[in-house]
């Protein structure tokens, strides 16, 4: 009976250390992407939005001095970089934690529906319940917002959706997330685990989130997400 015991805690000791290990793994490389997609973010905004900007002054230029047969055509011209430099700036709001913690997570959220539908790929619609707040837990609001990317970018490959709606509820202690497509959805018993919902339930846990992630063939997918309001 003393082995026995000595065993069981013994191998409880090891699976804390094993899930203790797993989290600082998955932290670490929370914190690695996070700044990889900082560097992207600045790099499109500093950079490629110069040069945006700068090709767009140019073509406001032309347009003043081109012939009257030419104008329609260096107007459509100008029209597509403006609208490219406005997506390339509203991407890099969304890839730079820095900006993500400094607007806030409705705000962030409403940046990349708005980018969303100004793609012309689906519409999205975002719903709010409840008094809105800033979480006080910046690292989760980055967190939060990286788990509806993941959703949001797996929608547009895979779901074959029209639309997606987004459900924002604030409560007392919680705040409940629920985003839906319409797409052709899957079967979740028989689908392969990928990257994308292996990482959005790893970042759920990271938060000690509920996540349920619900969909059937032909009825589009669900996910849910509580999470509970931390300080720490």
């Amino acid at each position: 009976m003393t082995f026995q015991k000595r065993k069981n805690q013994l191998l409880l000791k090891n699976i804390q250390q094993q899930k203790q290990f797993d989290e600082e793994l998955i932290k670490t490389q929370q914190e690695i992407q996070e700044q990889t997609l900082k560097n992207v973010g600045r790099e499109l905004h500093d950079n490629v939005g110069q040069l945006l900007a700068f090709a767009t002054m140019q073509m406001n230029s032309v347009a003043r001095n081109a012939a009257e047969d030419l104008k329609p055509k260096v107007a459509n011209a100008s029209e597509a970089l403006k609208e490219s430099l406005a997506e390339v700036r509203a991407l890099s709001k969304s890839l730079n934690s820095d900006v993500i913690q400094n607007m806030g997570f409705k705000p962030i959220i409403e940046n990349e529906i708005n980018r969303l539908n100004k793609s012309g790929l689906i519409e999205v619609s975002l719903k709010i319940k409840g008094k809105d707040q800033n979480l006080e837990n910046k690292k989760d609001e980055i967190i939060l917002f990286r788990i509806l990317q993941e959703f949001f970018s797996n929608t547009l490959k895979y779901a074959e959706a029209e639309t997606l709606k987004v459900y924002l509820d604030y409560g007392i202690d919680k705040l409940k997330i629920k985003v839906k497509d319409d797409g052709v959805g899957f079967d979740t018993e028989g689908a392969e685990q990928g990257s994308g919902m292996t990482n959005m339930k790893k970042r759920a846990e990271l938060l000690e989130a509920e996540f349920n992630l619900v969909s059937q063939p032909d009825k589009g997918t669900v996910l849910t997400l509580i999470y509970p309001y931390r300080n720490v």
